[in-house]
């Protein structure tokens, strides 16, 4: 759900001008948050903490406020008064919607394939756009790929139950088909498949263009390196939108997403203590706001 009204990022006085991302929205924003620190560490977080973090990584004060708003209403946390300040924990609806996105990130790395499918078939007229919007998205994040159209396919064939559970969401049971198989001798192979199925150019072209951003940036002060680790995060959580995580066997020969992940991963790694160290400083000195 993208903020038109953020800019490219910069960490001002901490890092080159040629040195930016673009900022998510103030949802998967907060959800970084939550999940990277709220939940691992288990303590509240003063609504100022939020804020001050929110703020540092490019998203409008009054936007901070509403996700958060939002995020109450929708039940993924709950807060408390301490006089003027507010703290927020996560529910447990909270924390089951964090460990399920941690898992769909974590399958990113690749894994033994049956040689199976999860296929579903799809049909909706284009004149239901938004429903195609929403159903193209979630089937997306689930590792969907669209060969053709109304055909969806997955090697995930474990994601049965989350595939219903969207298609039941959205509305749209009385138009979908789904099956789970293997591929014969006829037309294009598995690999062929999915060449066609994803646009796996495309999916490395934007590993080799993050791995690239962050290794630029060089933030020196305890806030920067925050708010460069929170950016870092923040677009890994993001990536099952654009990476469906296929098994070794279905890539193409010297596919370089894996190396440019592996990039990340090491630059995560990098800042991960210091950012920690800063966010428990600053839940720990919060003002009122």
């Amino acid at each position: 759900m993208p903020d038109s009204s953020h800019t490219a990022l910069q960490f001002g006085d901490d890092a080159d001008a040629s040195e930016r991302v673009s900022p998510g929205s103030a949802r998967s924003l907060l959800l970084t948050l939550l999940g990277e620190f709220v939940m691992r560490e288990n303590r509240p977080v003063w609504t100022a903490t939020l804020l001050h973090v929110l703020e540092g990584v490019g998203i409008a004060e009054k936007a901070a406020r509403q996700a958060i708003a939002r995020a109450s209403a929708a039940g993924w946390i709950e807060n408390a008064r301490d006089g003027r300040r507010a703290s927020w924990t996560l529910t447990e609806y909270g924390r089951e919607l964090i460990t399920a996105g941690s898992l769909r990130v974590r399958s990113l790395a690749g894994e033994a394939w049956n040689g199976q499918w999860l296929i579903l078939h799809l049909s909706l007229p284009e004149t239901h756009r938004t429903q195609r919007v929403k159903a193209y998205r979630a089937l997306s994040w689930l590792g969907f790929g669209n060969p053709s159209p109304a055909l969806w396919v997955n090697p995930h064939v474990d994601r049965q139950a989350e595939t219903k559970s969207a298609i039941v969401d959205l509305g749209l049971s009385g138009v979908a088909l789904g099956f789970v198989g293997k591929s014969f001798d006829l037309g294009l192979n598995d690999t062929e498949l999915a060449t066609r199925a994803w646009d796996l150019d495309a999916v490395s072209a934007h590993y080799r263009e993050l791995a690239a951003t962050f290794q630029k940036m060089r933030p020196r002060s305890d806030d920067a390196i925050l708010f460069a680790h929170v950016q870092l995060v923040n677009q890994l959580q993001r990536l099952p939108y654009v990476d469906p995580g296929l098994p070794d066997v279905l890539l193409p020969t010297g596919w370089q997403g894996r190396q440019d992940a592996a990039k990340l991963a090491t630059i995560r790694e990098r800042w991960q203590d210091a950012a920690h160290a800063r966010w428990t400083a600053l839940i720990g000195t919060a003002p009122a706001r």
